[in-house]
């Protein structure tokens, strides 16, 4: 067993989410720590108590209920919040994470109860160092932050963004094992140009609108100094940053300080994973495919772009890589003709005629795929679906945006329209889908199945940088784990049940990569399987 910290004793040692046991503690640890008299004399078993906490959850009447039990779970016993979470992955994960926490960002200055991370203010500015530092772990591994400006598809909740670097960290620990204490969720709380939320007795954070320019370059700055003062060992994943700061913050300090972005680099991952998977299934090679992405920001842009090393990889030139992407925005197909195209969507400005609709570019392009980044609830209409079918025996349809109430298409939707014959997957989760006799198990393209793996390699490796690579390497790790019978099932990722798994076999081969590239900090240890293995987290 596990010794406990006999330093902390009594009511106090039960306020300490990550020492309390609660009626767990045995008779001889309740005497010598204080604790008689301040639990029922009742012992019980891990078991019973994960039995306990599942029938509470059953019997409660809606998954933002159940994310607020989880919320108070995790507040007083951290190793039975994750022994639960961990328990029943398929459950539990839309629950703490993807598509429940949306919801609960929005009503978060309503039922906000105890700090789980840090509120990095505008009014801090000055002196967040000083802030980091009333964080009581010293040794922090891992930062998840967000700016509130960009979250899921919902837009701008400001400092209730905090919701996201939360999850996101429980989800590190429950899927790959990172070990929670070294991890800390922050908001960097820039204001917010949300009128409701600046309207709103409730809401928690500054009544101001968004810094922006300079005067939010030099917050970034500054915030950036202070973990590298306060926190050297720590690595930072960016999250649900807008499209105009995202892609501009990974540039400026992945090199600096270990560093990614999830909704670019971690999504990219994902969606390669499911194209490459979905060759296999189709028996066909990557670079026959022609990939039309339907919204041209960070996320679509990503996957365009680890996609197209991924074909240079495997020895294709560059630029006839990119030649099998495709982009749509708002203003219609991207195409080498417009004038009004930033940088990064002119890599992908083919020489093929305008299309104004996304039917059009579908009739015209004939692509073999086509992925959602839109936040555009509905946008893969029937005749868009129809027309993947016309020009595909097997039409590739990922509606990745999330949660599930902005995905492009349903499940249901995708497998009737295409007569059965979709190779689907989606960002948020969709229940199974009978038709004509046939059950359909949709997949989740969720960048839960490569961060947190991805996390526990850089706990592991400590390299000095992630590059897209490490991410490549993740995609194809996770799309090799795809099995014959996961195919029948019309599965292009391994299910949700054996996530833990999936996780530590990707992390082990993205690992590996950052000492076979020499950009690891750790020794590299003779068996690097049994050392990644060893670093995970269990309750």
């Amino acid at each position: 067993m596990k010794s406990i910290d006999t330093s902390t004793k009594g009511i106090d040692l039960l306020r300490d989410p990550r020492l309390n046991k609660g009626t767990s503690f045995t008779i001889e640890e309740r005497q010598e720590l204080g604790l008689e008299g301040l639990l029922p004399d009742v012992v019980s078993t891990p078991t019973t108590q994960l039995q306990r906490a599942e029938l509470h959850l059953m019997n409660l009447s809606s998954n933002l209920e159940r994310y607020q039990y989880f919320s108070d779970l995790q507040e007083r016993n951290e190793s039975l919040f994750y022994r639960v979470l961990m328990h029943d992955p398929v459950k539990h994960l839309p629950i703490v994470y993807t598509p429940t926490v949306g919801t609960a960002c929005q009503e978060y200055g309503r039922w906000y109860r105890r700090p789980k991370g840090l509120w990095i203010s505008r009014n801090h500015r000055g002196r967040i160092a000083s802030v980091l530092r009333n964080w009581p772990v010293a040794d922090v591994r891992f930062i998840v932050v967000t700016d509130g400006e960009r979250i899921l598809g919902l837009g701008d909740l400001g400092a209730q963004g905090m919701g996201i670097p939360i999850g996101k960290l429980a989800l590190y620990t429950a899927c790959a094992g990172v070990p929670p204490h070294l991890a800390l969720p922050i908001t960097l709380d820039v204001g917010t140009n949300n009128e409701a939320l600046l309207n709103d007795e409730f809401y928690i954070g500054v009544r101001e609108r968004r810094l922006s320019g300079d005067a939010y370059d030099a917050f970034i700055e500054e915030f950036v100094s202070a973990v590298e003062e306060v926190f050297p060992n720590a690595s930072i994943q960016w999250e649900d940053f807008a499209n105009q700061n995202a892609a501009p913050l990974l540039e400026r300090y992945r090199h600096r300080i270990c560093s990614f972005n999830d909704d670019i680099q971690g999504t990219a991952s994902v969606g390669v994973a499911g194209v490459l998977a979905a060759v296999r299934m189709l028996g066909t090679q990557p670079a026959d495919q022609r990939i039309l992405f339907f919204g041209a920001g960070s996320a679509g842009i990503g996957i365009a772009d680890l996609y197209a090393l991924v074909l240079a990889q495997d020895g294709l030139p560059i630029e006839e890589a990119r030649k099998r992407c495709f982009l749509f925005d708002s203003k219609g197909l991207v195409c080498a003709s417009r004038s009004d195209l930033t940088e990064s969507k002119s890599t992908y400005a083919h020489d093929v005629a305008p299309a104004e609709t996304l039917v059009d570019a579908v009739r015209q392009l004939r692509p073999t795929a086509i992925i959602g980044t839109s936040t555009i609830p509905g946008s893969f209409s029937e005749d868009v679906v129809r027309a993947m079918a016309e020009c595909n025996d097997r039409p590739i349809i990922f509606p990745f945006s999330n949660p599930t109430s902005k995905a492009e298409c349903s499940a249901q939707q995708a497998y009737e329209w295409s007569d059965g014959r979709a190779i689907f997957a989606a960002g948020s989760p969709f229940d199974p889908v009978d038709y004509k006799g046939h059950r359909f198990i949709p997949g989740q393209g969720n960048n839960v199945l490569v961060f947190p793996a991805v996390g526990l390699a850089v706990f592991a490796a400590r390299p000095t940088t992630i590059p897209d690579e490490a991410f490549a390497v993740a995609a194809r790790s996770l799309a090799a784990m795809v099995q014959p019978e996961h195919f029948t099932q019309g599965l292009v990722y391994p299910p949700l049940r054996t996530i833990r798994d999936t996780e530590l076999s990707i992390a082990v081969d993205v690992a590996t990569w950052f000492w076979q590239q020499g950009l690891a900090r750790e020794e590299r240890p003779n068996d690097i399987a049994h050392f990644v293995r060893g670093k995970a987290w269990t309750p």
